[in-house]
């Protein structure tokens, strides 16, 4: 069994066209998000990587050569496929991976995703052995998210599975008007890890109405009666790269650094 990153990227983007290869201090964006990735190390365990591989999965001939220019390792995946789980699902055959193999999602347009983060993913779901896929959540310090349908929530049962996502406010405080405290409420992180065989399996699954009327495809997942776990960190990571604000902020970051 071994540990794979696998980062899906697209060229097409409504808001920031050719986003992967957006220059970011030198690198282009997916190159800079798989070299953050590469540079992890296993705590004190020298310079040894934590993953057994890193790869680019995409569907665009520039993307791929832009990687190869890097000596990023890439693939070509199919320009038809309907969300980034499929994608991902081809990557990880063409890479021959074993079922029992983890594969970590990490975005293209994460430049700052700590390493560590995709790490504590991963053994989040090798620690589960009876979920096959697991994410990241974290407390929501702000009350303004709590009704934002574009932070997603999560609540958990009592092992720490996921028991619902939504764009809507949960839990919901029924006696309390000023709707309890928002660290109380999780926000979910789009960082996946999947057990290989399960990632196959997934992508076989029909789409459920919940994921139809929420647009969250992880419900899929547990409309069909699969649990996902979830490790829960103190803090929000960096966010990613979406709009020219997100681009200009995190240009701002690395020119600081």
């Amino acid at each position: 069994m071994a540990t794979h990153v696998i980062i899906p990227a697209r060229m097409a983007s409504s808001r920031l066209p050719g986003k992967p290869l957006l220059d970011l201090a030198g690198w282009p964006m997916v190159v800079r998000v798989a070299r953050s990735m590469m540079q992890a190390a296993v705590p004190g365990d020298g310079a040894a990587s934590p993953w057994a591989s890193v790869t680019v999965a995409t569907d665009h001939a520039d993307i791929l050569a832009a990687c190869q220019a890097h000596g990023v390792a890439a693939v070509m995946t199919d320009a038809q496929h309907n969300n980034g789980s499929e994608r991902l699902a081809q990557a990880a055959q063409l890479l021959g991976l074993a079922d029992d193999d983890i594969v970590i999602n990490v975005q293209g347009d994460e430049p700052l995703l700590p390493p560590a983060l995709a790490q504590a993913c991963a053994q989040q779901l090798l620690d589960d052995a009876d979920c096959g896929m697991s994410t990241v959540a974290h407390p929501l310090h702000e009350r303004a998210g709590l009704h934002n349908p574009n932070i997603v929530k999560v609540v958990l049962d009592a092992r720490g599975r996921a028991l619902y996502f939504s764009r809507a406010a949960i839990p919901w405080w029924r006696d309390d008007p000023g709707q309890g405290e928002p660290q109380a409420v999780l926000r979910h992180v789009g960082l996946y890890a999947y057990r290989a065989g399960f990632l196959q399996a997934m992508t076989r699954l029909a789409p459920s109405p919940l994921e139809q009327i929420e647009s969250l495809e992880q419900l899929r997942v547990l409309w069909h009666g699969h649990r996902i776990s979830v490790h829960v960190t103190d803090s929000a990571p960096p966010g990613g790269v979406d709009t020219p604000e997100d681009l200009a902020r995190v240009r701002a970051w690395l020119a600081s650094r």
